[in-house]
């Protein structure tokens, strides 16, 4: 079991911005010292919920701050940027940290950003898949060039070169199938259960023409990969990396494990009652303005949500609680679904000593027990 840092920048209120991103690198040089797998960073645009607007960015800075642990980004969002200035980016972050740079790219969503990066809706709507095949030309080849409804430009050296597969964030069926038919992972996110994960599983597994035979996700379940487990494989760097295989990972079938990774909630105190306590107290000063702060660009009605519901749907799903509860969660997220990858969102408490804290403690009380 591969266990991460979800980072999510988090603009909890009284925060500076500027603290956020000093306490988010902080915090991973904290996991890699309690032996989390890797660090994940999220990225916002002109909002609370997340004060990083360059995940690739951060995660640079992070890299330079470890030695050992993998760091990347959840996501790098390619409705807002030029795939090759990503591709050259996490070109040159690969390369430089010895191939410790993971990337995980998405869709965004149809946000104000698109307007003010100029990219607008139609590419939101209709340019992901070209843009993730652009991105994955770029890093898998020496060269790239393109003549596709968005992008059109003569062929062109990749420089410096690196082999990277990008993780894929799916919170649809449409997009899994997109992911599937690339043999790309998927990274699921913490706003759905263990039943919707496996479901969403069940979705890429049916996309891929290649694994008609893979079993459903559950207790015994573990399926072919494509590309292989997050942080497995070889980069242009000479080192592991995500997707490119080199001793394949297997379940007891025999199966490749397929690299996808998921998102959850992780928090742990001395007892459950305890943690959903905290985070009862805090995530909802975050959550309220920070949710409030996706504007659609087209005026469509924003999506809404209670967000203490929201929070004891998370306290309900995810590993918060003691440490025993912690341990039970993820492997009962395993069962259900045959993940071998989660990265916890430990930001919860809103306060960087104690997330500080947080961190040591799933190190030292919850890590060791699942591995």
């Amino acid at each position: 079991m591969r266990i991460g840092v979800f980072l999510v920048a988090a603009g909890f209120p009284g925060r500076p911005p500027g603290e956020v991103l000093r306490d988010t690198v902080e915090a991973v040089v904290a996991a890699e010292e309690a032996g989390f797998d890797d660090a994940w960073i999220a990225e916002h645009h002109f909002m609370s919920y997340g004060v990083c607007p360059s995940a690739a960015t951060l995660a640079g800075v992070a890299l330079g701050r470890t030695t050992r642990i993998r760091v990347g980004t959840a996501v790098s969002v390619l409705s807002t940027r030029h795939p090759v200035d990503l591709a050259e980016q996490a070109a040159v972050l690969d390369q430089v940290s010895g191939g410790r740079f993971l990337l995980g790219v998405g869709r965004g969503g149809p946000w104000v950003d698109l307007e003010v990066f100029g990219t607008g809706l139609d590419r939101f709507e209709r340019g992901f898949a070209e843009s993730l095949d652009l991105l994955c030309a770029a890093l898998e080849r020496g060269e790239v060039a393109a003549d596709g409804e968005f992008f059109k430009f003569r062929r062109v050296p990749v420089v410096p070169a690196a082999r990277l597969r990008p993780v894929v964030a799916c919170t649809s069926p449409g997009t899994a199938a997109l992911a599937a038919a690339r043999g790309l992972p998927m990274l699921l996110g913490m706003h759905v259960g263990d039943e919707e994960k496996a479901a969403m599983i069940r979705a890429y597994d049916a996309a891929d023409p290649g694994r008609a035979d893979a079993p459903t996700p559950g207790p015994a379940g573990r399926r072919r990969a494509g590309p292989g487990p997050v942080g497995q494989g070889r980069t242009g760097s000479g080192q592991v990396g995500p997707g490119q295989e080199a001793a394949p990972v297997r379940g007891q079938e025999g199966r490749r494990d397929p690299g996808h990774v998921a998102a959850a909630v992780g928090y742990v105190a001395d007892s459950t009652a305890q943690a959903v306590r905290e985070l009862r107290e805090s995530m909802p000063r975050w959550l309220g303005p920070g949710l409030a702060g996706y504007v659609p660009v087209d005026g469509r009605p924003r999506p809404r949500r209670d967000v203490p519901a929201y929070v004891d749907f998370l306290c309900a799903t995810h590993p918060v609680g003691s440490a025993d509860h912690c341990v039970a969660s993820i492997r009962r997220t395993a069962a259900v679904t045959g993940l071998r990858h989660l990265i916890l969102m430990v930001e919860g408490a809103g306060e960087h000593a104690r997330t500080l804290e947080n961190i040591r403690r799933l190190g030292t009380e919850v890590l060791p027990r699942i591995r």
